[in-house]
């Protein structure tokens, strides 16, 4: 058994049903989930359902349900501060302002998921170090506000992910045909082609920045004052 796998397991009898893979249905995270299903022990699935996802996404949900018998738990994020949001910034408000992007993810993603983590005491997520330099320094397992976070998949090359995959003829989202290295929203992501890196094709738009949606990595500085300020608005009003 990979190291990964020992701390997949771990994670699975120490804390049973309050330990969940959190995944998008990349190739990473379809590689923790058969690692889970392996183990056989039902473990649970949880994943984002934003509301700008891809059609591809959306079938990928069902494929997982089909092969593992594991049902996909959907969070969506509140209606009201969608909204809200989009009442008052526009459907396509993160092609306007990097920090009205990092609040479309903060009220899309990151707040649902801080509500879904609430019944948890761990989690599995498929960061890789060499995916970007923001994470070149994933930890396997870190323990931040009471959860065991899990990476097992940290020290992984792209090419072990894709050995395993093979091997197990693990569903693969259909968007990697169509040259995705990278799957999130539909308006946030396209294909790249051989001279870019993993990540380039999340929102390519900008010229700058982490390329970072808040999940895994915190803001900082004056974007995080000004971001702060506007989830509080939508929020609260």
């Amino acid at each position: 058994m990979t190291a990964a796998e020992e701390l997949l397991r771990w994670g699975v009898e120490e804390f049973g049903q309050r330990f969940a893979v959190v995944t998008s249905f990349q190739k990473e995270g379809m590689v923790l989930v058969d690692m889970a299903a392996r183990l056989g022990a039902g473990v649970r699935v949880i994943t984002l359902n934003t509301g700008r996802l891809p059609a591809e996404t959306l079938r990928m949900m069902e494929m997982v349900e089909a092969r593992y018998g594991n049902r996909v738990e959907r969070i969506e994020p509140d209606a009201g501060e969608v909204g809200r949001m989009v009442g008052r910034f526009g459907a396509d408000l993160f092609r306007d302002d990097v920090v009205l992007r990092k609040l479309c993810c903060q009220i899309r993603k990151v707040r649902p998921l801080d509500g879904a983590l609430a019944g948890l005491d761990a989690y599995a997520v498929g960061l890789r170090r060499g995916q970007a330099e923001s994470r070149e320094g994933v930890e396997e397992k870190t323990l931040t506000g009471g959860k065991w976070k899990l990476a097992p998949l940290a020290a992984w090359t792209a090419a072990e992910v894709e050995g395993y995959t093979l091997r197990y003829d693990v569903p693969v989202h259909p968007l990697y045909a169509q040259n995705y290295t990278s799957i999130g929203c539909g308006p946030c992501t396209r294909a790249v082609d051989v001279t870019e890196g993993e990540r380039a094709g999340r929102w390519w738009w900008e010229s700058d920045g982490d390329k970072e949606c808040g999940l895994h990595f915190t803001p900082e500085g004056k974007i995080v004052r000004e971001l702060d300020v506007l989830v509080s608005e939508i929020v609260n009003a």
